[in-house]
């Protein structure tokens, strides 16, 4: 019979508890099972069957008992009549046997039971978790310990090094004939270096950078560089260009990769773990440690960030005549691309890097280093926290000694002994000298008169300092500090007779600063003393925000909100996400429903059974996490939790917390993070305090 032919089927969902969970089936019944598994009279099931009767087999009538016992529960559960009956009828139906024969002859397959189901999904994860715990073991076993070595020598990084080199990306693919770039309304054939950058720009229309004046001017300028005598002599305006046709050409592209198969992205996958496979790890005295960046960046138009003065400028391609290969004397020399030699190669063991080479953009080395759970960097890690646990012991001596800087008859050690101290109490950066062509951003050293606003009186508080500047990655620092009385006189003097573009510190600088510091306490730095205040600040409030009788998910929102404490101080934010509105609204409308049938349930409380008292209070614990959840989530909407944890946290402080209550560090550190930190994971126990 076709399908088309049959009258519509009976589907109605059943809900079966066990062991206080709650599983959901769609039953459908077959139209020719509606009368509780008798057969019509005179149909040609019954007429044509001459096949004798059979006994069920002990393993029907096993499934018959549990198919049975799950009708009752479910009946018992939520009086689901029209339910109970369409497994009633599955139940007879299989103690017909024309009816089984008639199933197996036209090769059709019953459901499986929620029982035989929930067992089969039981089975699958165990198999699953027991996998990935083999995996983790063996992981583990491999891991290198080098902790548990001592320490390497300050001068000599590695004794043996031993790597492939970077990997080039591919060259360039010209455009397909029908594919045109317009000038002046005609199409015009452009030559492959030309035509390349066109592209460059073309991907980008539907981004605000093309439509900034200086991107526009910075991109024409180095694009006319690279065209021909006779390319040049055409195109003389960029508003002439029409790269309309590209961009539609490469958006297509995009989607073409976003539609792609299983099979074609199980493809791209395979080819890059063979890459990953081939470049991406080295041999580092006589261990296989992984590199952090092994291909090398393709060709582009730079953006920067904010508004950047070089925003625009094209970013040439790298060659391996560009490249310094670094390596031990006695390993295998990675060989450059066909046709091509490396700009020289060394065996320099006072540094941590691969491979190095000049970015055109500022002039500026760039290099291929190790990944951030290698030794090399491990190393540097535990190092840089440890300096900072030092400075605990000496930061009273150093804060007695900048206060009386204060007072100092000599301007330069009054300015040295301010800056310090917004450095120590605001965990500002030091800030380093800019050339022209750099972005605008400053720090402590090379704030401006134009950065500070002086109050006498503010919002209640005395002697208050409004901060109002672009710091590091062009985020804007905006803060209203009060300060002690001196260091306002102080500022006021810094400022008399000076214009707002003069610098508020001119009589130090950065290298002066630290060079001070370092006498100080050896290893001293500006910023060490923010490693120093974001690791006090995170041991603190975790202290002061973890108490007894917390749940998992209260612990995991009171580290986040100790965290956040950090990202605050150090000035760590972000633009909200462009999917949290969304986001949220779904998170809101799940609580909303889960409430809705928390209240169903606690109405029915008086009928329901032990059972169902389990389902609401595990659902009321849902219900809770949710609501974690969206608090957590609404206060982090600007705040970036990542950069602190990261590069400023002292990664014990969270892992003694996380084995002090309970907590799984897993909630804390994903996979990649785990690996940068397996150092502190291992060493740590839940008594270490910062």
């Amino acid at each position: 019979m076709k399908q088309s032919d049959r009258p519509s089927g009976v589907s109605s969902a059943v809900q079966c508890e066990a062991g206080g969970g709650g599983t959901h089936e769609d039953v459908k019944v077959d139209p020719d099972e509606r009368n509780d598994g008798q057969q019509k009279p005179g149909s040609p099931e019954i007429n044509n069957n001459k096949e004798k009767t059979r006994s069920k087999s002990s393993k029907q009538r096993h499934n018959h008992k549990e198919r049975t016992a799950d009708v009752k529960l479910c009946g018992e559960d939520e009086n689901l009549c029209e339910s109970v009956q369409v497994k009633k009828r599955r139940v007879k139906d299989e103690e017909s046997p024309e009816k089984h024969d008639k199933n197996q002859s036209s090769g059709r397959k019953r459901k499986k039971t929620s029982s035989e189901h929930e067992k089969a999904e039981k089975n699958k994860k165990t198999k699953k978790d027991g996998d990935q715990e083999k995996k983790k073991k063996a992981e583990e076993s491999d891991k290198w310990k080098w902790w548990e070595e001592g320490k390497s020598s300050d001068t000599q990084k590695w004794s043996s090094l031993e790597h492939k080199g970077p990997y080039f990306p591919p060259e360039y693919e010209p455009l397909p004939d029908n594919i045109c770039f317009y000038y002046d309304g005609q199409p015009m054939k452009l030559s492959p270096a030309t035509e390349e950058i066109v592209t460059f720009y073309a991907k980008m229309l539907d981004h605000e950078y093309t439509s900034k004046e200086v991107f526009q001017n910075n991109f024409f300028s180095d694009w006319k560089e690279e065209m021909t005598k006779e390319e040049r002599k055409l195109i003389k305006m960029l508003s002439k260009c029409d790269f309309s046709q590209i961009h539609k050409y490469f958006v297509e592209k995009s989607e073409e990769r976003k539609n792609m198969t299983k099979e074609e992205k199980q493809v791209l996958k395979e080819e890059a773990s063979r890459l990953m496979e081939e470049y991406g790890f080295c041999l580092l005295d006589g261990h296989r440690e992984k590199i952090g960046n092994f291909k090398l960046e393709p060709p582009g138009l730079f953006r920067g960030r904010g508004e950047h003065p070089k925003m625009g400028k094209l970013k040439k391609r790298i060659q391996p005549e560009d490249v310094t290969i670094n390596c031990s004397q006695d390993s295998k020399i990675p060989a450059p691309p066909a046709g091509h030699h490396w700009k020289r190669v060394q065996h320099d063991n006072t540094v941590t890097w691969l491979a190095s080479w000049l970015e055109n953009i500022h002039g500026r080395p760039k290099y291929i280093m190790l990944n951030p759970s290698s030794k090399l960097k491990g190393e540097k890690d535990w190092q840089k926290y440890e300096t900072a646990r030092r400075l605990k012991m000496k930061v009273d001596s150093i804060r007695k000694q900048y206060r009386r800087d204060w007072t100092s008859r000599e301007m330069k050690s009054r300015q040295r002994g301010v800056a310090i101290y917004f450095i120590d109490k605001l965990a500002l950066r030091a800030g380093n000298e800019k050339d022209d062509e750099s972005a605008d951003t400053v720090g402590c050293c090379s704030l401006r008169v134009e950065h500070i606003t002086l109050h006498r009186r503010l919002d209640g508080q005395e002697h208050v300092v409004e901060f109002d500047f672009l710091g590091k990655d062009s985020i804007r620092y905006y803060n209203k500090v009060p300060v002690e009385k001196q260091v306002f006189k102080n500022l006021k003097l810094f400022i008399k007779h000076k214009d707002p573009e003069d610098d508020l510190f001119d009589r130090i600088t950065t290298v002066k600063l630290n060079k001070t510091l370092n006498e100080c306490m050896p290893g001293l730095t500006a910023k060490v003393f923010r490693t120093f205040n974001a690791s006090t600040t995170l041991q603190d409030q975790l202290n002061k925000l973890t108490t007894e009788g917390m749940t998992v998910e209260e612990k995991i929102l009171s580290y986040n909100r100790a965290n956040r404490a950090v990202a605050i101080l150090c000035n760590h934010q972000r633009a909200a996400p462009k999917t949290f509105e969304k986001s949220m609204q779904l998170l809101q409308e799940k609580i909303f429903f889960m409430q809705e049938e928390l209240v169903t349930l606690q109405r029915e409380r008086n009928t329901l059974l032990e059972k169902k008292e389990k389902a609401v209070q595990r659902l009321s614990e849902q219900l809770k996490k949710l609501q974690l959840q969206e608090t957590d989530r609404e206060e982090n909407k600007v705040i970036a939790l990542g950069t602190s944890k990261l590069n400023y946290l002292d990664p014990r402080i969270s892992v003694a917390w996380c084995k002090k209550h309970q907590v799984p560090v897993e909630k804390i550190y994903n996979k990649t993070q785990r690996d940068k930190f397996a150092w502190a994971i291992d060493m740590t126990d839940e008594n270490f305090q910062f």
